[in-house]
């Protein structure tokens, strides 16, 4: 029995243990490093922010890590590598009289806290999640203040996707391994896009061009303003026109030679702009492909980085841009005030705006606002020399888009004229912007179209044909998919989340089921041969209806609390029996590797190339007697090496980037990041290399020269 000094002894340390931690401080637990930096500085001394570095449980890589017979329990393991994070802050949360979880505001982010609530020991009823929309110092003192429980509807949601994702994965791979080759994959979301892909190339293979002409004319006034203009034939006898051959166009050519033009009507018509909402992810993503030229994965980076925080001159590290992963258009209260104090003392008055903007869909995380500008008075020009040139480009696009949306419509004097001869109707059209309202600030290409203005024109007046045209024409196959086009489509079908497209849009590229030619997105072979696999045997996965069916199920966990375990149950009792008759009755599919024009040096034969798990590579056709491989070189034809004369090659860095090396390398370590040309810059004699924006540009290599053509 312990002595009453030993007892007395063991109280005094568990009251100092109790008392140390009551004066210790507050752990507060985010994500990522530069995350836990930007709010570090908002909260001050009595609190540690440490990162997580995103997951630290996950299902195990080696096996599904479902427990299929047990209700399908996840068999959550400790990341590999995350040991000493851990270790960390276990040992933080340990001195620490108070803990914080503050990962992302959605499933994600709420399965990150749970997660680490359970490595932490913390108790799921007590209040300790926070959550915010923005990296402000308002924002966050807020979210500390009104800590609440973790909300197990978005944890059961996020795992239902996990475990959907798991089990399509880790159940369909393996037969594709069997039956074609190691290192294929299909998805639930993957795949279902994939198929959309490949649906619009056999639309393309099967179009039949239809022949038809258009007729305008070039007119001007006889007197007073003779500006030309042009106006398209539209009608004949007050029936829309059809012109189908050379022969037609020729007859309506002949017929209109022989009368006059005259003005049969003019319409004067207001017509107004309203501006577009604030962003969401998947707008951002469009916007920024089509105009900055962005990839997805770029896009997310970038806006993560504005997110998380930027060091602005003059301001400290700044969370530029509320949270980037929303569906939502709505914006906050406070927001919106900011924003129409802004452009009444920026423009006028007249300039404020007060639109209304819905959600197209059922709005499972309103919570989020739209993405915009934490601070609308930060500006890009203001801040421009705090970013790097992606950063202030986005920028730059969302705090333009958000402006705009609380500004007013743009208005245009509209002039609508028909022209006739005859029996023949041509019409012009023209408008001239009265108000610009929020085209001050946000213009599309469609915008920069506007301004065709006709001169003023009256009912019976008559009208001098400078010249009348016909033009043959061809009706075109839809086009191809773009990234912007294709997150534009997923969302539209329902289709995955606008956080996965990032990692969709990868995935395919990796396992060349697609490829990129220029930004139009073209499904290779194995592509066809993988849906053309997927509809026959697992047609609810690759269809479309079935796939935003089942989004709206995990919506419906979040949203109404329902049994995620019963919905993975019904989707896997019928992708079980479809798995047991494709394994039955897939027969092995041989790809016929791509023939080169090289000969082994080792043995004679053939040289192929392959697809191995991590690219193409060009191997021996005697394999495995022979295992000669070698990397496919691309070489720049045409251009030689400015140092040393040999070959100029393609190559990738580390992290995937292309660039252009020497073939001499390492003797000779000449790079360029922009494809090189045989062309030299005329100012300083370097080789000049081709960039790539909207347009081609040539710029010399040198970059203390700055010459550009």
């Amino acid at each position: 029995m312990a002595s009453t000094a030993a007892v007395a002894e063991t109280a005094k340390k568990s009251k100092n243990k109790a008392a140390k931690k009551a004066d210790g401080k507050t752990l507060v637990v985010v994500e990522s490093p530069s995350k836990a930096k930007t709010i570090g500085k908002f909260l001050g001394s009595n609190y540690k922010v440490v990162a997580s570095v995103g997951h630290i449980r996950d299902l195990p890589k080696s096996k599904l890590g479902v427990d299929i017979d047990h209700n399908f329990e996840p068999q959550y393991i400790n990341i590999r590598g995350k040991g000493d994070v851990i270790k960390e802050l276990k040992k933080e949360a340990k001195s620490a009289k108070n803990v914080l979880l503050a990962t992302d505001p959605d499933r994600e982010g709420e399965a990150i806290s749970w997660h680490i609530a359970f490595l932490l020991g913390l108790d799921n009823e007590k209040a300790d999640r926070i959550v915010f929309n923005e990296i402000t110092k308002d924002a966050i003192k807020n979210a500390v203040k009104t800590p609440r429980k973790l909300d197990m509807n978005l944890v059961d949601a996020q795992q239902a996707r996990r475990v959907l994702d798991r089990i399509v994965g880790y159940k369909i791979s393996p037969l594709l391994w069997r039956k074609i080759r190691m290192g294929l994959s299909a998805g639930r979301v993957q795949s279902a896009a994939l198929k959309i892909i490949v649906d619009r190339e056999r639309e393309i293979r099967a179009f039949v061009p239809v022949e038809f002409w258009k007729i305008a004319g070039e007119f001007s006034k006889l007197t007073g303003d003779k500006k030309l203009f042009t106006g398209k034939l539209i009608e004949k006898d007050g029936e829309k026109l059809s012109i189908d051959n050379k022969e037609q166009a020729d007859a309506i050519l002949k017929d209109l030679k022989a009368g006059d033009y005259s003005v049969a009507n003019v319409e004067l018509k207001e017509r107004r702009r309203k501006p577009y909402p604030p962003y969401t992810t998947s707008t951002l993503q469009q916007d920024a492909s089509n105009k900055l030229s962005f990839q997805t994965r770029r896009v997310m980076s970038v806006a993560q980085q504005l997110y998380e925080g930027v060091n602005v001159k003059g301001h400290g590290t700044v969370g530029l841009v509320t949270y980037i992963r929303t569906d939502s258009v709505r914006i906050s209260a406070e927001a919106d005030a900011a924003a129409k104090t802004y452009i009444e003392e920026r423009f006028s008055k007249e300039y404020i705006g007060n639109n209304f903007f819905s959600n197209k869909k059922k709005d499972i995380q309103d919570a989020h606002e739209a993405i915009r500008p934490s601070y609308v008075n930060l500006t890009p020009e203001e801040i421009k020399d705090s970013l790097t040139t992606d950063q202030y480009k986005l920028y730059k696009l969302i705090w333009s888009r958000f402006l705009a949306s609380r500004m007013a419509e743009a208005v245009f004097d509209g002039v609508s004229a028909d022209i006739v001869n005859g029996s023949y109707t041509f019409r012009a059209t023209g408008s001239k912007l009265r108000f610009d309202g929020f085209l001050k600030v946000y213009q599309t290409a469609a915008d920069e179209d506007e301004g065709r203005i006709l001169p003023e024109l009256s009912a019976g007046e008559a009208l001098d044909a400078k010249e009348i045209t016909a033009d043959q024409s061809f009706t075109q196959p839809p086009a191809r998919f773009t990234e912007a086009s294709l997150v534009k489509e997923l969302e539209e079908q329902n289709i995955g989340r606008p956080s996965t497209f990032v990692p969709i849009i990868g995935t395919l590229t990796e396992r060349r089921y697609i490829t990129r030619d220029k930004k139009s997105l073209v499904p290779m072979d194995l592509g066809f041969l993988i849906t053309e696999l997927m509809e026959k045997y697992f047609k609810e996965i690759v269809d479309t209806g079935f796939t935003a069916g089942m989004e709206d199920k995990l919506d419906d966990i979040e949203a109404e609390g329902k049994d995620w375990q019963a919905v993975v149950a019904d989707f896997y009792a019928v992708l079980k029996d479809e798995l047991e008759v494709a394994d039955a009755e897939i027969e092995k599919i041989v790809i016929e590797d791509e023939p080169t024009d090289e000969i082994c040096e080792l043995c004679g034969k053939p040289m192929v190339i392959k697809q191995g798990r991590f690219g193409r590579f060009i191997a021996c056709s005697g394999y495995p007697e022979c295992k000669n491989t070698k990397p496919i070189i691309v070489k720049v034809e045409g251009v030689a090496c400015p140092l040393c004369g040999k070959d100029i090659l393609v190559r990738k860095s580390r992290k995937g980037k292309v660039f252009y090396g020497c073939s001499g390398y390492p003797d000779c370590k000449q790079v360029f990041w922009d494809r090189p040309v045989d062309k030299k810059c005329p100012k300083c004699g370097a080789l000049m290399t081709e960039r790539k924006t909207k347009q081609t540009t040539l710029v010399c290599s040198n970059r203390e020269c700055g010459y550009k053509e």
